[in-house]
């Protein structure tokens, strides 16, 4: 079923009219328009909640205007550390810059043991109005808009992998650390205009993390 879009920036916190799922998604039937009439009602409460700063969502005091960080316009990416994906997407924009929560896309991982990629429907609920502020990044967020109008979600390229043999359940770990901890493993994503790896992962930096925590190092935790 298809969720209203919402997006948590707040300059552009909205819910699609009924109206506006006429083009956003065809070939609609009765059934969709009353989960979709159904789905915004409920929704009116969660705009009010976007309509504060991701921030305060987060239980954190909202950073002044002119304290807040401003990704920088990049104009060549050959020096980029990391795989170059198939649309620029800039977590530094997104995340450091507009200051959306990581779990605004991520959720799955606060309840899966796999984080899982983002539904191409996340990324359109914000850019079927944001176009973008410059030549580079509406290029980028014309790549989203085709995308999803021919129903194909980018191949994204895969960063972050471990072996077969190795398990990492996500949701036990932030449900330990928090929402706000995917620095440890991730790095400072919010300040990085294409991700890298910049962790290891090798199972000796696991179990350093394991013992500054005082939790179990038990083989069977990760290995099973």
């Amino acid at each position: 079923m298809l969720r209203p879009y919402l997006c948590p920036i707040r300059a552009h916190a909205y819910i699609l009219g009924p109206s506006d799922y006429t083009e956003a998604v065809p070939h609609r039937n009765r059934t969709t328009d009353l989960a979709i009439r159904g789905n915004l009602r409920s929704a009116a409460v969660v705009v009010l909640i976007l309509a504060l700063p991701p921030a305060a969502l987060n239980g954190q005091q909202a950073q002044p205007a002119s304290s807040r960080y401003t990704a920088p316009v990049i104009t060549d990416t050959s020096s980029l550390k990391g795989p170059r994906q198939p649309i620029f997407f800039r977590h530094d924009v997104h995340t450091g810059q507009d200051l959306i929560p990581c779990m605004y896309c991520h959720s799955s991982a606060a309840i899966s043991s796999e984080p899982g990629i983002p539904a191409l429907q996340t990324c359109i609920g914000c850019h079927q109005l944001i176009g973008g502020s410059t030549p580079s990044h509406q290029a980028e967020i014309k790549k989203v808009r085709d995308a999803w109008r021919e129903r194909k979600p980018p191949e994204w390229i895969r960063i972050h992998a471990l072996p077969g043999f190795v398990r990492f359940p996500h949701m036990r770990h932030i449900k330990a650390l928090g929402t706000h901890t995917c620095v440890t493993c991730h790095g400072d994503v919010q300040h990085m205009a294409q991700v890298s790896q910049v962790s290891t992962l090798r199972m000796g930096w696991c179990v350093r993390c394991h013992i500054k925590n005082n939790v179990t190092r038990d083989c069977s935790v990760c290995h099973y």
